[in-house]
């Protein structure tokens, strides 16, 4: 029954062996963790930063617009917003 025995230890051994070779690596690799961010997701994060600090309306020319349709002087062309809508409407479809 020698061989039992030896066969016993052997799968004690490498087990053990396995666990304190599987804590080592754990014990390495440990606060070495490290991210990289290409050049590409940073220059995406300056675009996102500028789009959110942009105003959603352009102030400016919604006052311009609002002071002349007061004033009566605002006129929209009837054969422009006609292409404007057929183009809008062509993409959709």
């Amino acid at each position: 029954m020698r061989i039992e025995a030896y066969n016993q230890v052997a799968q004690l051994y490498q087990t053990s062996n396995t666990k304190n070779t599987s804590a080592a690596s754990k014990a390495n690799s440990m606060g070495r963790d490290q991210v990289q961010i290409s050049s590409t997701g940073k220059d995406y994060q300056v675009a996102k930063a500028a789009v959110s600090e942009s105003a959603d309306i352009r102030e400016d020319l919604v006052a311009d617009i609002k002071a002349r349709i007061k004033a009566g002087t605002y006129d929209v062309s009837t054969d422009d917003f006609a292409d404007k809508l057929l183009s809008n409407y062509g993409s959709i479809l």
